[in-house]
């Protein structure tokens, strides 16, 4: 059927609730409107669901979520463990709670017991349900840092890991061949609970979640000596951080914890911000007004999620504010956490800093340093619980950090996601480590790159919605991946490595070898004095991403290269469009 077709098929359904058609009514005369809700079903990608609620095979709905969940069930059926069952999560935007519960009752129709959060969770603390209570699989209902009209549904494999191959593609493929909505199963709640295939959970969680935190203290020693004086301030932005980021923190024994006011509690509207992204200067307004005010030592930031963490540090000498990349506190975190590992415990011979491909290059320098061994990972956390799996199966392969530029790291191995209730621990009790040296996170900063070299990286998104957004991202692609540049910024293209072909070309010997990784519709370009920009569509949002890095001598020599860089992307970009 077109999109017409599609369109009045939902309207004349009896099985699509009145609301859902007093909405479909409502865009009767808008022909685009109609075309966008139904042209095609809501992608079921390698990581889930995500899209703009409403009505539609083209959105976020009850009946999209139904029909996902029917699809994972059946994989699960299939594989022979639905007695595990399946822990699900939410958090604060509009129709988590409904969204979760209709995953739960679709599995619970299927003969697959749910978990079901009694209330709002970190995505990390989901990751570590799964394999606490030693699920078969999780879903997550959240739509991480998306603007207001955005949901999601994220699916992790018994790992703890949003899932991965052969999981997603066998998921995948279940949920394309579940045709008729009609057909989805579901059950009543009362139903479900009776039969023992609901179950709320909460508070025993939360505790042992916490505990797997507090285990990841090196300095409780610094904790101890400064921890009441240091000054933090804290927003959740309106998500599901504020009690575990709090609870935390308060047990381990920083005191001065001020949270913002406006953005303390869940709210899925997110009134405050237009975009609660933690990359965005924009969310930290209110909480830069609050630090000035308490003369904060450092500003924190969760995504709505709690899987992202956004910082600003205080530099001692000038007062001034300062913000740190996700490749910034990354880096800062790594040194941090193996440096102190090295100090107090030593490091394991078989050490792993793992990183994604587009992550800064200052990852590397720190791994040579301590001679750990550095693991490059496709663009996904999931890549890098996968590595941690592969040491837990083999036995060979100690995890010490992992970190993706867009402020996602982990510190342990409870969770197979990335963690901002850790992060956020972590970060504090490096400031109090440092502060035992009459240094700032920022003076910790530039110590880093003075050892290593002053890198700095960025990335441009350029946003194309709708069909034609999806067909212009393409055509770039193929642009690029046909007539690669010869150089960039003045930078000789030095290697191109295309992840869809899974090919690196040496320009100079022309000499072809496999990336080693699996195929991923990304292209990379090492260049000449460890520069290097990387091109891929964004799989969460309607984006093709920019990236790239460079090293100067100094913060205005790297200020220079890195606006120069800038702005010859900018010119590649406009070229391609």
């Amino acid at each position: 059927m077109n999109y017409k077709e599609n369109y009045k098929a939902w309207l004349a359904n009896p099985y699509f609730d009145e609301n859902t058609k007093k909405e479909l009514e409502s865009i009767a005369g808008d022909d685009n409107e109609i075309k966008e809700r139904f042209y095609t079903d809501l992608e079921f990608g390698t990581a889930g669901l995500r899209g703009i609620i409403g009505a539609g095979t083209n959105r976020m709905n009850i009946y999209t979520v139904r029909k996902a969940t029917q699809g994972l069930a059946n994989y699960i059926v299939k594989s022979g463990k639905a007695a595990q069952g399946v822990a699900i999560a939410f958090d604060s935007r509009r129709m988590s709670p409904e969204f979760a519960d209709e995953a739960a009752l679709c599995l619970a129709a299927n003969g697959v017991k749910a978990y079901v959060f009694e209330s709002l969770r970190p995505t990390p603390e989901l990751s570590f349900a799964v394999r606490e209570l030693g699920c078969i699989a999780g879903i997550n209902i959240t739509a991480s840092h998306n603007p207001p009209e955005y949901n999601g549904y994220k699916v992790y494999w018994e790992d703890g890991a949003q899932i991965t191959p052969p999981h997603d593609i066998g998921i995948m493929e279940e949920v394309k061949a579940v045709t008729d909505y009609a057909a989805v199963k579901t059950m009543a709640k009362e139903d479900a609970v009776s039969q023992g295939l609901y179950e709320q959970i909460g508070a025993a969680v939360d505790d042992k979640y916490i505990a797997e935190l507090k285990k990841q203290v090196i300095h409780w020693d610094s904790i101890r000596e400064v921890g009441k004086e240091l000054k933090i301030v804290y927003t959740p932005l309106h998500g599901t951080g504020n009690l575990p980021a709090r609870r935390v923190l308060k047990e381990i024994g920083f005191e001065n914890v001020y949270v913002v006011p406006e953005q303390e509690l869940p709210d899925g509207e997110f009134p405050t911000v237009s975009y609660p992204n933690p990359e965005a200067a924009e969310a930290f307004e209110l909480a830069l007004k609050l630090a000035k005010e308490k003369d904060a030592d450092l500003v924190l930031a969760t995504d709505p999620d709690a899987d992202r963490l956004g910082v600003y540090v205080k530099d001692g000498k000038t007062g001034e504010y300062i913000t740190l990349t996700g490749n910034m506190s990354g880096c800062l975190l790594a040194e941090y956490e193996i440096s102190q590992r090295k100090e107090t415990t030593g490091l394991p011979k078989d050490g792993k800093l793992i990183k994604t491909i587009v992550t800064s290059n200052l990852a590397d320098a720190i791994a040579e340093y301590y001679q750990v061994e550095l693991i490059e990972v496709l663009t996904g956390f999931k890549f890098i619980g996968q590595q941690i799996l592969g040491f837990e199966t083999s036995g060979q392969g100690s995890y010490l950090f992992g970190f993706e530029e867009s402020y996602g790291c982990l510190i342990g191995t409870h969770a197979r996601d990335k963690d901002a209730i850790v992060a956020t621990m972590a970060l504090c009790e490096a400031a109090a480590y440092y502060k035992t040296k009459n240094m700032t996170l920022w003076d910790a900063m530039i110590a880093m790159y003075e050892r290593y070299g002053y890198y700095r990286d960025g990335v441009q998104a350029v946003t194309m919605k709708g069909i034609e957004g999806l067909e212009k991202i393409q055509q770039i692609m193929t642009k690029l991946r046909a007539n690669p540049p010869k150089e960039i910024c003045g930078y000789q293209i030095t290697s191109f490595r295309d992840y869809q072909a899974g090919t690196v070309t040496e320009l100079a010997t022309k000499d072809v070898k496999p990336t080693g990784l699996p195929k991923s519709n990304v292209l990379y370009f090492d260049m000449t004095d460890n520069v290097w920009m990387c091109v891929r569509p964004s799989g969460t949002e309607p984006k093709i991403k920019f990236y790239y890095g460079i090293v100067g001598t100094s913060m205005e020599d790297a200020e220079q290269k890195a606006q120069a860089m800038n702005q010859a992307v900018t010119e590649l970009v406009e070229s391609m469009s």
